[in-house]
């Protein structure tokens, strides 16, 4: 648990004020919701998102995001601090996933069908920008390429922190997915 409360240090020296990572100061995490609450402490809002994805009305939700005009519809779990984002997509396959990173909130991403990948690669490492941070979005995307590549099939999550620049929808097929959006301290 050594870790675990280093993390939450080094959190509180980096957010909000300095987004810029530190090498090494988080690690993206791979699991599944069968173990998730052993990363309970690392955020005060991870328990409840956990509780969220084990009782979520999965059939509901998607059938929601069925009937919508758009792939990806949003839900509130506690106003903007943390909301998901219910989609269902065709993945791209490696060639097409694009890095993405964000500032002010964590994912979570958690497949509920499909066999998501998703590549992964320290934002500290990413050297070419291709659309400049909007703020708005809370996203920037970049040229390179991931260092390594996840396998997400259905029932599996992975958390990516702000200095995770990560590859989503790098899986083929149809994708859905829950990714919660948790506001960094």
């Amino acid at each position: 648990m050594n870790w675990s409360r280093n993390r939450i240090k080094r959190s509180q020296e980096n957010y909000p004020g300095n987004w810029i990572p530190k090498a090494a100061s988080y690690i993206m995490i791979l699991d599944t919701l069968a173990t998730a609450d052993h990363y309970a402490n690392l955020h005060p809002s991870f328990a409840r998102a956990f509780a969220y994805l084990r009782q979520a009305n999965w059939t509901q939700l998607l059938s929601a995001v069925q009937a919508s005009e758009h792939p990806s519809t949003r839900h509130s779990i506690d106003g903007d601090r943390m909301y998901v984002s219910i989609d269902c997509l065709e993945g791209r396959g490696r060639e097409g996933a694009r890095l993405e990173a964000h500032r002010r909130y964590i994912d979570i991403q958690f497949t509920i069908d499909g066999d998501e990948e998703i590549g992964w690669k320290s934002l500290a490492d990413c050297a070419l920008t291709s659309i400049a941070y909007d703020q708005a979005k809370d996203v920037m995307f970049f040229r390179d390429r991931p260092d390594s590549w996840l396998s997400l099939p259905a029932g599996r999550f992975a958390i990516f922190f702000p200095d995770d620049a990560h590859a989503p929808l790098a899986g083929r097929g149809t994708l859905k997915k829950a990714i919660v959006k948790i506001a960094v301290l």
